[in-house]
């Protein structure tokens, strides 16, 4: 072998001069600083995550003071999907509303009464041509009530209508006034309450009582909170593939360092 590149060869093995790759102890150590790094962005992204869900508990805390729509089924209570105006009750039914706070229709109070057509019915003669339905209005207790007001007591009504009377139509002749917003919501029963449409109600305002909490099971649309505690998952388990899949790329290049 040529002398030059003999005493070449052994110098390269000897020294590593600035561009020569580093040695196994610099390759481990950069390895340690990358994994380290990504359990870093992996806990800022964890704590980024508690930060939303504790805000989304926040959000969904929040209850509203209205009108919920109930329909009889047998000797329960069923949530009403359809709106007043446009659900038209069949002779022989029941339907039902229940003044209370809520988060959403799947927790809202039902009437505190039984639907019972019979019972409501039995001195309403029925007459040729037209229907007869029975109406159960549950004005909700001192805790559901607007400060200030007293909700009246529970009343159960029949009417005789038009077949093709609508249960706004019903409510109108039995128990006026009524009062809607500009988006024909329901605001008041027989003027009650007075004020107010659908407000929040904090979650340390008062709330209708544990034995209303009982019987609140009817179904209904979600809440907000179950959505908001799914979008969190997603983003957390996305920043747990993208943490473990860079730990592993430097893992990896680790190994090849050594």
């Amino acid at each position: 072998m040529n002398p030059a590149r003999a005493a070449a060869a052994g110098t390269a093995g000897t020294a590593a001069g600035p561009g020569a790759p580093a040695g196994p102890g610099a390759a481990r150590g950069a390895g340690r600083r990358a994994v380290a790094a990504v359990a870093g962005v992996l806990a800022m992204m964890l704590a980024s995550a508690g930060l939303l869900l504790a805000s989304a508990s926040s959000a969904s805390a929040a209850s509203y003071r209205y009108w919920s729509f109930w329909e009889g089924t047998g000797t329960s209570w069923s949530y009403q999907q359809a709106g007043p105006n446009t659900f038209r009750p069949a002779d022989g039914s029941v339907d039902g509303w229940r003044f209370g706070v809520s988060a959403d229709s799947a927790n809202g109070a039902k009437p505190r009464s039984t639907p019972d057509f019979a019972a409501a019915c039995a001195k309403t003669p029925a007459v040729s041509g037209r229907k007869r339905v029975a109406v159960v209005i549950d004005y909700g207790t001192s805790a559901d009530a607007p400060s200030g007001s007293t909700p009246p007591a529970l009343v159960t009504e029949c009417a005789v209508l038009a077949p093709d009377d609508t249960s706004a139509q019903l409510l109108a002749r039995l128990s006026p006034p009524l009062r809607y917003d500009s988006n024909g919501i329901l605001c008041a029963i027989s003027g009650y309450p007075r004020t107010g449409c659908g407000d929040i109600v904090s979650a340390s305002s008062p709330t209708p009582s544990a034995s209303d909490s009982a019987t609140a099971s009817g179904s209904g649309s979600g809440s907000g909170s179950g959505s908001s505690a799914r979008t969190v998952g997603w983003v957390v388990g996305a920043a747990l593939v993208l943490a473990l899949g860079g730990a592993a790329y430097w893992q990896n290049r680790r190994r090849r360092h050594r």
